[in-house]
């Protein structure tokens, strides 16, 4: 029945505001167990619930606590930042085909200022994106019927993204696409309070931002995806 659950405990958000005041290995260390238990166990339900809903509109999303669910162990390698631990608790459902952190994928997180449930194409290397502006040259209709359509808007967000002043070389500055060709992320999603983890609508919510996202990833993973031919 775990896999039925439908939004964190309120013990969760608790935990995560308190390891915010005290982001300190002594502190966490014994708290580790109360960690699973309200923060790591839930999400790791509510991945498994999205693993079979997925199949019914998204196979192509890989949804699993192993692949998905984030450690709450930051990099400080290479970080000014040495805080050893991460605040939020988040989910990454990439695109089976692809590497985790390549092309377009879904993507939550719960933190003590906020819930942000969206997804897209956050960091492309080079080559795949300009794949996907050529994708983007070439499909424009169909692009403008996805990211233009109102139910679109009003159920998963509004495109964002860095963008360049300028079109990228190798397309015409008068290309119909250069509004879109200009982004170098695409994303969208919906912000939340973060209270509303806690609440029996966090599931359905997420899942109704990702349903209307999925075309949206799946078109910009369409050039980059391996061919089955």
């Amino acid at each position: 029945m775990a896999a039925r659950i439908s939004h964190l405990p309120p013990d969760a958000l608790a935990f995560l505001r308190a390891l915010k005041r005290n982001n300190r290995r002594e502190w966490f260390k014994p708290r580790k167990d109360r960690y699973e238990a309200v923060v790591r166990a839930p999400m790791m339900a509510i991945v498994e619930r999205l693993a079979g809903d997925f199949r019914t509109f998204a196979p192509e999303f890989v949804a699993s606590p192993k692949t998905s669910v984030y450690r709450i162990y930051r990099d400080t390698r290479f970080s000014e930042n040495k805080t050893p631990y991460k605040t939020h608790a988040s989910a990454i459902f990439p695109t089976r085909g692809l590497l985790k952190h390549q092309g377009a994928g879904l993507y939550f997180h719960v933190s003590p200022t906020e819930v942000w449930v969206g997804g897209g194409m956050y960091a492309p290397d080079a080559p795949q994106l300009h794949a996907v502006r050529e994708h983007i040259s070439g499909s424009l209709a169909r692009l403008r019927r996805i990211v233009e359509a109102p139910a679109f808007k009003r159920e998963a967000g509004v495109l964002e993204g860095e963008r360049l002043q300028r079109i990228p070389r190798g397309f015409s500055n008068d290309d119909p696409a250069a509004d879109y060709l200009r982004y170098r992320q695409f994303i969208v999603g919906h912000e939340f309070a973060p209270e509303f983890a806690t609440k029996p609508a966090f599931y359905p919510a997420i899942l109704k931002v990702f349903r209307r996202l999925a075309p949206f990833c799946r078109f910009l993973n369409e050039p980059l995806r391996p061919s089955k031919g």
